[in-house]
């Protein structure tokens, strides 16, 4: 019997409260916060991940990260020199690596005016202390980080705008110097890892189609254009988002505008294994971007105050 695979730890954050909710197994609708961290006095949350204990918090603002238990004492903070000015264009991000040991933070530092360049900084995540430090030669708004399931590796996926998206991988060396390789793409938007590990999912810059690739080389397993889910290319595209559903099933997301205007998503299953398109599924959401496939069968959407709440794919109730 295979065992459950451990809760995932979701943050949300809003007013200075940074949320951490458990996704338990067999747990479904609106999910209670299981931990409420509060950020220190003036710092506005970019982006947070909670410890799966439960006991710490990582964050990032545009001026640097910060590590608090959930007492609220500050354990570290590492500010982003030289200071920035500017308020909108740069989204600093962070996530833990998969031991917890490490802390993966990316700099937008050309969009913030620090250098000609972006960062990608690998703290203790004890101390605080650097470890390791990548110079990008990217100009990124933001990015995205994923952790590979079982080996630890990190991806990062950074948006550069109209110019398109890189996609790196970093690797932890015991004792060592980090082993960084950049993907040969500018137009590919990472959209998620399988949770198995074996693939990830990507989205063509200009939206046109979504490919699935085997990990760790990047070599493209199948790809799905627009067509391949009935759809005209002239008036659909391919969001950027969706992800694993299951181990061997994904979640594509399509939209468009109809002739009235009106903007409007649904929702595909791909079976990864055959590379074949499935049935529609139907989502309760606002916006196409709402829906955070969890790999185990489940995903979130938005709820009440910000909290979001699961859904099964299967009729399982709802508590």
């Amino acid at each position: 019997m295979i065992p459950a695979p451990p809760p995932k730890v979701i943050t949300r954050h809003r007013d200075g409260r940074i949320r951490a909710y458990l996704t338990h197994p067999g747990v479904f609708g609106t999910l209670e916060p299981a931990a409420v961290f509060h950020a220190r006095a003036g710092d506005e949350v970019v982006a947070s991940v909670v410890r799966p204990d439960l006991e710490r918090v990582v964050y990032t603002t545009l001026h640097g990260v910060v590590c608090l238990t959930r007492a609220g004492d500050l354990l570290w903070a590492s500010d982003f020199e030289p200071h920035s000015d500017v308020r909108h264009g740069h989204l600093p991000g962070c996530v833990l690596s998969l031991d917890g040991r490490t802390v993966w933070v990316y700099r937008p530092d050309a969009m913030a005016g620090r250098g000609r360049g972006d960062q990608w900084v690998l703290h203790d995540a004890d101390s605080g202390r650097v470890l390791a430090r990548r110079e990008l030669e990217t100009v990124g708004h933001g990015a995205g980080h994923h952790v590979h399931p079982v080996d630890g590796s990190v991806y990062l996926d950074i948006g550069e705008g109209q110019d398109g998206a890189v996609v790196l991988r970093g690797t932890a060396v015991a004792d060592g110097e980090p082993e960084f390789v950049t993907f040969p793409w500018w137009d590919r938007c990472l959209i998620d890892l399988a949770p198995d590990g074996r693939q990830f999912m990507t989205v063509d810059h200009g939206q046109r189609d979504v490919s699935f690739h085997r990990h760790p080389s990047g070599d493209t397993l199948f790809t799905l254009s627009v067509e391949a889910f009935g759809y005209d290319p002239e008036d659909t595209f391919v969001e950027w988002c969706g992800g694993y559903l299951t181990p061997d099933t994904a979640i594509v997301t399509l939209g468009g505008e109809s002739e009235d205007e009106e903007e409007w998503f649904r929702h595909h299953l791909v079976d990864v294994v055959s590379g074949t398109v499935g049935g529609e599924i139907a989502v309760e959401a606002t916006n196409p971007y709402e829906v955070e496939p969890l790999g185990d069968g489940s995903w979130l959407t938005g709820g009440p105050d910000d909290h979001p709440i699961r859904r099964p794919h299967t009729s399982h109730p709802e508590n």
